[in-house]
């Protein structure tokens, strides 16, 4: 039981701290609302219109390759602390998982995730196609019937 005693006194101290963290605001904070302490913050700025587009995908596609670094880390570290025990195991175990944390980078960076100028075209116009011969005119002679 001594064993677990830390790990006792450590959820204790988190589910105190969460507790705390959840009502001391309603508890402390001035209960005087007007307007102004009501309305959205936004950098200064009163919004007058909604955004002219959407987040980008390119965004979320950095967010993960954060992530990916950020998992990447969290297992490398205990790894480097017990190299020695796991010995050819553990290599071969890091050499396949930093492939396939390699895998997911290339293909976020194939993805444009790094890529903030303008947008690429992702594939060339079909040589041959012009505006005559996929767009049909009206009034022209060719498929037009007179009524």
């Amino acid at each position: 039981m001594t064993d677990y005693l830390p790990i006792a006194v450590l959820f204790v101290l988190a589910t105190g701290f969460a507790a705390v963290t959840f009502f001391a605001p309603s508890l402390l904070a001035p209960h005087r609302p007007t307007v102004p302490k009501a309305a959205p913050y936004e950098c200064g700025i009163v919004p007058t219109r909604e955004p002219a587009e959407r987040f980008p995908v390119r965004f979320y596609l950095v967010a993960m390759i954060f992530i990916i670094f950020d998992i990447e880390i969290i297992f490398v570290y205990p790894w480097a602390v017990i190299f020695r025990q796991l010995r050819a195991f553990g290599l071969v175990e890091m050499i396949v998982f930093s492939v396939a944390v390699f895998v997911s980078f290339a293909y976020l960076i194939s993805r444009g995730a790094l890529d903030w100028g303008p947008a690429k075209r992702q594939r060339p116009a079909t040589p041959g196609r012009t505006s005559s011969t996929t767009v049909r005119r009206v009034g022209s002679g060719a498929g037009h019937e007179a009524a």
